[in-house]
């Protein structure tokens, strides 16, 4: 991966949604879904050393060793979950090109947060960036 072509790719890529926001007002072009998840798992591949599996594997994205790892990428406020992945990384992405780590540890323990809610219709238990925040301190602090 080119770590200065591929910022500006991503900075390239808001200048044409703010230019089609402009266009359509009141419409809203910000990548999501797919794009969005492909991005976090491309940089999660090349800055985590990450083996990528094949798309849309469900419950894994990618592999460290032995560990199935989950990547979940977002540039809002909150991530999906189906399932409890093995090892989970939550990246938010920004429009300048770069990351910043939310979470990285046991899914488990995002999941235990979601798994006794209803299921919503997308069949996705939505989890906040604010909360997996306040689960890193506790995995950080104890040896799993």
């Amino acid at each position: 991966m080119d770590e200065v072509r591929f910022p500006e790719i991503i900075r390239r890529l808001y200048e044409v949604v703010d230019e089609l926001e402009g266009m359509f007002p009141g419409r809203h072009f910000t990548p999501d879904g797919h794009m969005v998840g492909s991005l976090g798992e491309a940089l999660a591949a090349y800055y985590y050393g990450l083996e990528l599996l094949t798309a849309s594997t469900p419950g894994r994205d990618a592999t460290c060793g032995e560990r199935a790892v989950e990547v979940k990428a977002t540039q809002g406020t909150r991530i999906g979950l189906r399932c409890a992945p093995q090892h989970l990384l939550v990246l938010k992405i920004g429009r300048e090109g770069k990351f910043t780590e939310i979470f990285n540890g046991n899914g488990d323990r995002a999941w235990t947060v979601v798994k006794s809610k209803p299921i919503p219709k997308n069949g996705q238990h939505p989890i906040s960036l604010t909360t997996l925040k306040k689960l890193m301190p506790a995995f950080l602090n104890q040896n799993d």
